[in-house]
């Protein structure tokens, strides 16, 4: 019920910003959060490159950051291969999606799978050579917005005087 009521409101938003109901590209990221030693060994992992003990969250979002598909896995898990799992679900629920952008950490072999399997295109977004630091990738703003109002929400329900 809960998916029915979400795919509504994100047709009547897109409606609203003059685009299709059913989006035709997206954008997948991911985010290694830390979790506390209570969670089971079972569900979280190490992400050597972060340095963050916990779990890996996917996310992919049509071009507004709009949500399609979540997925969570232990942190260990390699982004090419946590993200077939939510590539897959944003294949058989939005079959008009045929091109998902992606940053550096989804390149390799999970192209050619999504080309071969999915049959969409999967396009890795570079970042200049020259470039040091974070900076917002084209395309881009509009995932990072969406994990902003993940993080928002999440830590508005855990604590309720942050979401005022």
């Amino acid at each position: 019920m809960r998916g029915r009521v979400h795919d509504t409101l994100r047709g009547r938003v897109r409606e609203a910003d003059g685009r299709n109901a059913e989006p035709s590209a997206g954008l997948i990221d991911s985010q290694s959060v830390r979790t506390a030693d209570t969670v089971p060994a079972g569900t979280r992992g190490f992400d050597a490159g972060k340095k963050v003990k916990g779990r890996k969250r996917f996310i992919v979002t049509d071009t507004l950051g709009l949500l399609l598909a979540v997925h969570v896995v232990a942190a260990n898990i390699q982004d090419r291969d946590g993200a077939k799992r939510s590539l897959l679900w944003t294949r058989l629920d939005h079959p008009g999606v045929q091109k998902i952008w992606a940053d550096q950490g989804f390149a390799g072999r999970l192209v050619e799978w999504s080309r071969t399997i999915l049959g969409r295109e999967l396009e890795i977004v570079r970042k200049a050579p020259d470039q040091r630091g974070f900076q917002v990738q084209p395309k881009g703003w509009a995932i990072e917005r969406s994990w902003f109002f993940v993080c928002w929400w999440y830590s508005s329900c855990m604590r309720p005087d942050l979401g005022k």
